[in-house]
């Protein structure tokens, strides 16, 4: 019922920036949160930061200081600015959005290449 529209991943070079958007659209009741993923090891996706609709934030360990994570409540947004990024930052990033009882969804990827 919600469908989410991912776009700004591409090739960048160390040190570079990008800016992922998702944009949800649908059957949307009320969003608690909106966030990125990646792929981490052991095929499990890994929280890459998190925004609820009360904008309290939450990033992981790794990207803290370098991205920004932000959201339009009335576009049913959420923004995603990479600074300074790393060979290691690599990878399909996906959208979410929590609906709490009413579902969970997922966008369809979208790569992010840093070369070195």
């Amino acid at each position: 019922q919600v469908q989410l529209v991912e776009s700004g991943g591409g090739l960048v070079q160390a040190g570079g920036s990008l800016r992922l958007s998702c944009a949800a659209s649908g059957s949307i009741f009320s969003i608690n949160a909106m966030g990125w993923y990646r792929r981490a090891p052991g095929k499990q996706r890994e929280l890459v930061a998190r925004i609820t609709f009360g904008v309290s934030t939450k990033y992981v360990d790794s990207v803290k200081g370098r991205f920004t994570i932000s959201r339009d409540g009335a576009k049913n947004t959420v923004y995603l600015q990479m600074n300074s990024l790393k060979p290691e930052d690599t990878d399909v990033y996906y959208c979410n959005v929590d609906q709490g009882g009413r579902g969970n969804y997922w966008g369809q990827g979208t790569q992010v290449t840093v070369s070195s």
